[in-house]
């Protein structure tokens, strides 16, 4: 008797795992409801489009007729092109650069608000957070007309000053084109990442500062000591946004400069719109060598991921 409930109970949990009770299978049911469409939009917009470009990469299309497949070609002409090579290392510099200040002046500022200007915090950091929810274009615009040789308000200011020397055609010299889209990239993003550090700030234990204030510890060493190391995570999510905001960098720089002048402010994204749209090579859409420049754009991008989860991971340590 005991072995018959023992095998029929057996028999009956093992048909639960098997095929799940009525509950669990609803349950499942109803996750698949809810996540279906999602994966649905998912697949259709995101992974089709991803897995068609990287075809059209290997293909020489200028978007009429059927694609001919051409292999690897595209990639190696990329580095043969001197347009090409200039443009990713524009976007390497602009990245590395605009990511190093975004995260140290992010920082600082924030370590000033939450400390030096606790009083009136919530306007200095509503004042710093503006550019941040200005349109990218806008700001360009703006900056644009700012860096204007004939009416920008630079040149006007630096005049009023006495520094009518300085005055200069910002973004139609190669020399200072650059640097000019560095600060307006840092403007616009300096904001948000403050206000990341300054979120992160709060979690610090205070009791950690007054530790170290009472074993002599000076205002410099406790940043060193207590405020970077506590930040780690904070650090390793602003730096993979800053090097995934640099290598996608577009709509300032398409605005301000289209990527002139002569290709000195190229970037990947602005010389793959001029391959596409037939803005080079007699107005020719390049659609397949351009597709090529969307594909390292997004392995630079899934780096940037990468390094952010192997920050992460390294800092829980």
């Amino acid at each position: 008797m005991a072995t018959a409930t023992y095998k029929a109970s057996r028999t009956a949990t093992v048909a639960s795992h098997k095929f799940g009770s009525p509950l669990r299978r609803s349950q499942r049911v109803a996750g698949y409801v809810f996540i279906g469409p999602t994966f649905v939009l998912f697949l259709g917009f995101v992974l089709w489009p991803i897995l068609y470009t990287a075809y059209l990469s290997l293909t020489s299309w200028g978007g009429f007729g059927a694609p001919r497949f051409v292999n690897f070609d595209n990639y190696s002409r990329m580095l043969s092109d001197p347009v090409a090579r200039r443009a990713m290392i524009i976007t390497l510099v602009l990245t590395a650069v605009t990511t190093v200040l975004l995260t140290f002046i992010g920082l600082v500022t924030a370590v000033l608000v939450n400390a030096v200007w606790s009083k009136v915090g919530v306007l200095v950091r509503t004042i710093l957070f503006i550019p941040g929810i200005v349109s990218f274009v806008v700001s360009a615009v703006l900056w644009r007309l700012i860096y204007d040789p004939n009416i920008g308000t630079l040149n006007r200011l630096l005049g009023a000053i006495g520094l009518d020397s300085l005055q200069h055609a910002w973004l139609a010299d190669q020399k200072t084109v650059l640097p000019a889209i560095i600060v307006v990239t840092v403007w616009g993003g300096i904001g948000f990442n403050m206000l990341i550090y300054y979120a992160g700030l709060q979690s610090i234990d205070p009791n950690l500062y007054e530790a170290a204030a009472m074993d002599g510890a000076n205002t410099v060493q406790q940043f060193r000591h207590i405020t970077v190391p506590s930040l780690r995570v904070v650090t390793g999510l602003i730096v993979s946004l800053g090097l995934l905001n640099g290598f996608k960098a577009f709509d300032v720089i398409f605005v301000m400069t289209g990527g002139g002048p002569n290709h000195a402010s190229e970037v990947l994204g602005t010389y793959l719109y001029s391959l596409a749209f037939g803005s080079t090579s007699g107005s020719i859409p390049q659609l397949g060598y351009a597709s090529a420049f969307s594909v390292v754009t997004m392995v630079l991008c899934t780096l940037a991921v990468i390094a952010q989860l192997w920050l992460t991971r390294r800092a829980d340590r």
